[in-house]
């Protein structure tokens, strides 16, 4: 083997990482839908816990227990689908807010919003996805409430 040769695969190798690392996130919107339906499948989310999406307001009496319930949450996407890592993570953040939810004592989510780095996606039926290279993101803000 020459010795040049692992020289220049040093060299490619760091030329491309920054490139990859550049193009390492985009935004996407995708419906609530999908997630929501496959957590409920496969009982990650349990029912105790009613979803209301920005837009969408829950029927009764509600009493906000908590104004300012945030998750944060992020997941592998190395080498897969945007729809696919993108759910994932929504489900794991809709599963901490259901947990938090019940600590609360509250039986609802309400006015649930993506917030990722503090801007503000309000959509009745789409969430914000932050897709990179080797992660995807999601960040919600909430209210937990108790809806009679």
């Amino acid at each position: 083997m020459n010795a040049k040769t692992p020289g220049l695969a040093a060299l490619l190798l760091a030329a491309a990482l920054p490139g990859a690392a550049l193009a390492a996130d985009k935004v996407v919107h995708l419906s609530y839908d999908n997630a929501v339906a496959e957590a409920t499948r496969s009982g990650k989310l349990d029912g105790s816990v009613k979803f209301y999406f920005a837009g969408n307001v829950p029927p009764g009496q509600v009493t906000v227990v908590n104004d300012n319930a945030t998750v944060n949450r992020k997941t592998n996407a190395f080498g897969k689908k945007d729809q696919v890592t993108c759910d994932w993570v929504l489900q794991s953040a809709l599963i901490a807010l259901q947990d938090d939810a019940k600590a609360a004592g509250a039986n609802a989510v309400i006015d649930i919003v993506s917030d990722y780095d503090g801007k503000e996606y309000r959509d009745a039926h789409n969430y914000e996805c932050h897709v990179g290279f080797l992660m995807s993101g999601v960040q919600l803000k909430a209210k937990l409430a108790k809806v009679q």
